[in-house]
């Protein structure tokens, strides 16, 4: 990286204190997952393939639930393995200033890496576990991929037969309400906002970065596209998050500056 951009980011990175990071589907691609936006993303290339990320279809139409099962069986998830940029956010936060990842990112890649998981936030849930609409169990989603690889096409929940699923929030479902809430509180807590591979086109995850800049954050946004949010940035890089993200972690803390927290937004008045 040898841009001017670039050695803004390098820059900020150096001066930040504490450094709390949103991911998105570009962080994992060169890890073999595809992202669903991007010129050659999953729903680009097939527009049938984002049905089964609609809970209303999902409930409605066991044809989708099929689908979607099926289409687990063969996902890149299960023999994926964490990639630099992954391995960067571990680095970054062994230094010390990386306080919190949060992703939008199903596939545990970042656990995976090394992140601690107390500080990893699955704002989307996660593929490797299930969870029942009817009772909430949960269980391994191994279990539930192996019931269709011995030929259940739909498998129910063992406890109540209700309609199984995986722990990821569909289009139409909320979001967890705790892990937002410390997304949110991530977010005012940091001195630097660190976006990485995401198009920043899916509420309430998008939010966050605005948030952040209104707190008195600087924004680092890192996309191969351009963003809805690059003018709230300090920083913008259109560069390979492959590649950005190692270099930034192998920025030595410059030192010194003093840094404020904005506290718990739930005790606000």
């Amino acid at each position: 990286m040898g841009s001017q951009a670039c050695a803004a980011a390098r820059a900020l990175v150096a001066s930040a204190h504490r450094i709390t990071v949103l991911t998105g589907a570009g962080v994992s691609t060169d890890s073999g997952i595809p992202d669903f936006r991007g010129p050659d993303g999953l729903w680009t290339r097939d527009a049938d393939a984002g049905l089964g990320a609609s809970i209303d279809s999902y409930v409605s139409d066991p044809a989708v639930r099929r689908l979607s099962w099926r289409a687990k069986l063969d996902s890149p998830v299960w023999t994926a393995k964490p990639n630099a940029a992954h391995k960067a956010l571990v680095e970054l936060e062994r230094s010390g200033r990386l306080r919190t990842v949060i992703t939008q990112n199903i596939d545990g890649l970042h656990q995976k890496a090394g992140s601690d998981p107390h500080r990893v936030l699955e704002l989307h849930g996660t593929l490797h576990a299930t969870v029942c609409l009817s009772c909430g169990a949960t269980g391994p989603m191994r279990d539930a991929v192996k019931r269709v690889a011995e030929g259940e096409e739909d498998p129910d929940c063992l406890r109540c037969r209700g309609i199984l699923k995986s722990a990821t929030v569909s289009f139409g479902q909320h979001l967890d309400g705790e892990v937002l809430r410390r997304a949110r509180l991530a977010v005012l807590d940091c001195d630097v906002l660190l976006v990485a591979g995401t198009s920043l086109s899916v509420q309430p995850a998008a939010g966050l970065v605005p948030l952040a800049a209104k707190a008195g954050a600087q924004v680092l946004i890192c996309n191969a596209e351009p963003t809805p949010y690059d003018d709230v940035a300090a920083v913008v890089l259109h560069e390979p998050v492959g590649e950005v993200l190692p270099d930034l972690s192998s920025v030595p803390p410059s030192g010194g500056g003093r840094f404020s927290s904005w506290g718990d937004p739930s005790t606000w008045s």
